[in-house]
């Protein structure tokens, strides 16, 4: 059921397919024994090994008891639902999320099952949330990107009942945790469809939800140099995802956190601190700043500010020892984002990024060593020598 089907519809390759059933998470691991593991607390599912593949096989939600046992409100009015096994299709399918997500198909008779429109939602490519919208909005806020998300990955349109909620309660994403909301970016941004979901997000003010100070300079920037480069990523990004090559958070919150940190850069500018202390300190401040919203993992987190202070450092290097900034585990990402800085316009760096580029070119040795790896072989003590002796040193 699910996207599997939903994608089958479509014409395009399903990335994976979910198994329903009416059997408890215990009787499937009785038919599948050693093969099947239980995972989850709140809903319990079931993993089972086929070859070298896991299936995922959920049993069927239910609504809870007629007293609405099922549901329970927060302090803030809003409406949670609790997990409880259901005994049908015509159960479950009022927990899923869009109509076009709520197909099922039938193994014993190769019929698809459809109890909410999706069949007609698909032929009009219209994005529609199952029940109540706004109930289910409130519900849920991360319902919220994933509309945007599906909306974006399918070229669907909104269907104005999902469409107005989407709209009326994004600030709700501001209750949602950080960690969960950093979840829910990188399907956005790293599913492909970066553009197209940055895109949707700011035309419905949700982007501000979740980069609040990015998007406030986007708003009022004079030239449009800080969307030019946030727009070039997320496209190289989907660009580099249709290839099949890898892709980071890190480069990502460079790019998505840039304009906040260049605004705070001038200011420490004009107080005539140097610029690589200055990138340093401002570096901490913007993610510190930014974790309360979406957080950033510090393995990510890292890897970011070392992208932004290398940033100097390719710009002085040029022509004085640049082999030795090769060599650093970083380089390739800092030059990436170098190159990208002077695509989208800002002048000051587009020699930097055309004498990196030739460097490269002409010492094609450089070129090869992926982000984000440290290069070059350990360094081994010669033999005979001890740690702590220094070279020549007389015995």
């Amino acid at each position: 059921m699910g996207g599997g089907v939903r994608d089958l519809l479509l014409g395009r390759k399903p990335k994976d397919f979910d198994v329903v059933t009416n059997a408890l998470p215990d009787q499937v691991r009785q038919v599948f024994k050693r093969r099947c593991i239980l995972i989850g607390r709140r809903f319990r599912l079931a993993h089972v090994r086929f070859g070298s593949e896991i299936i995922e096989v959920a049993t069927f939600r239910g609504h809870g008891d007629e007293t609405g046992g099922g549901d329970r409100l927060t302090v803030d009015d809003r409406i949670v639902r609790d997990n409880v096994y259901g005994a049908a299709i015509s159960e479950d399918v009022w927990r899923r999320d869009f109509s076009v997500n709520g197909l099922y198909y039938n193994i014993a008779d190769f019929s698809v099952i459809d109890f909410t429109g999706g069949m007609t939602d698909l032929e009009s490519r219209t994005l529609r949330l199952i029940g109540d919208a706004h109930m289910r909005c409130r519900e849920d806020a991360v319902r919220i990107l994933r509309a945007v998300r599906f909306a974006a990955k399918l070229d669907f349109r909104f269907h104005p009942d999902t469409e107005a909620p989407i709209r009326e309660f994004g600030d709700l994403l501001q209750e949602v945790p950080p960690a969960r909301l950093f979840d829910e970016t990188l399907k956005l941004f790293h599913g492909g469809h970066a553009l197209s979901s940055f895109r949707l997000l700011r035309q419905y003010g949700l982007f501000g939800q979740l980069f609040p100070t990015t998007e406030s300079l986007l708003a009022r920037e004079e030239s449009d140099f800080s969307l030019r480069l946030i727009e070039r990523a997320l496209a190289n990004t989907d660009a580099r995802i249709a290839e099949g090559k890898p892709v980071t958070p890190a480069f990502l919150f460079a790019a998505l956190l840039w304009p906040p940190l260049q605004q705070q850069i001038r200011h420490r500018h004009e107080k005539g601190l140097p610029p690589v202390s200055t990138v340093e300190a401002v570096a901490r401040k913007v993610i510190e700043e930014q974790i309360h919203r979406v957080t950033l993992p510090r393995r990510f987190s890292a890897m970011t500010k070392e992208i932004w202070t290398f940033q100097p450092r390719l710009i002085r290097t040029t022509k004085r020892q640049p082999g030795r900034a090769t060599q650093h585990p970083r380089f390739r990402a800092a030059y990436d984002f170098l190159v990208l800085r002077a695509e989208a316009g800002e002048e000051e760096v587009r020699e930097a990024a055309r004498w990196w580029t030739e460097f490269q070119e002409n010492h094609p040795t450089t070129r090869e060593k992926p982000a984000g790896k440290s290069g070059g072989a350990k360094r081994r003590r010669a033999p005979g020598r001890k740690r702590g002796d220094k070279k020549g040193a007389p015995k």
